[in-house]
């Protein structure tokens, strides 16, 4: 990635201003999904585009958590995205199609590589004195408590 892109998407992350995201081409979730997956978010897509508001958001929420799909991702400001605009997300290639295996593999991935870097955010925020180690007062807990029962 460029310097300037880089620093872009940092500024992004850490700042939460996702217009200057969206202006670098910053995706900040999935392009990548099955062909089924890509059923189920057009069949959302679809409800979404048929309910009130309040009901549009738990959808685009659905979407978020569940396929890490992210509509400001494909879509152009100001303009509905449903099923057509997911087509054509796929046809301009902006969307990819993979297999079952792929995807399984890539989420398995996703969760590794999440798993791996809330370990060590929790361990600098131990050692920064910002957290308490629950695992390690646990074990004092423990430790304590069996030397208080004889």
């Amino acid at each position: 990635m460029q310097k300037s892109k880089k620093m872009s998407f940092l500024f992004c992350i850490a700042f939460g201003f996702h217009y200057l995201c969206r202006r670098h081409h910053i995706h900040m979730g999935r392009n990548k999904f099955s062909q089924k997956e890509l059923e189920e978010i057009g069949k959302l897509l679809r409800q979404k585009n048929a309910v009130n508001r309040g009901k549009q958001k738990l959808i685009r929420h659905q979407l978020r958590v569940d396929y890490e799909f992210n509509i400001s991702d494909f879509n152009k400001p100001g303009k509905a995205f449903g099923e057509d605009e997911l087509r054509d997300a796929v046809k301009r290639g902006a969307i990819q199609v993979l297999d079952d295996a792929t995807i399984a593999a890539m989420k398995e991935k996703r969760a590794r590589d999440k798993a791996r870097d809330e370990a060590a955010r929790a361990k600098e925020a131990v050692e920064a004195g910002e957290q308490t180690d629950w695992q390690e007062a646990l074990r004092q807990w423990n430790e304590w408590e069996g030397g208080n029962n004889t």
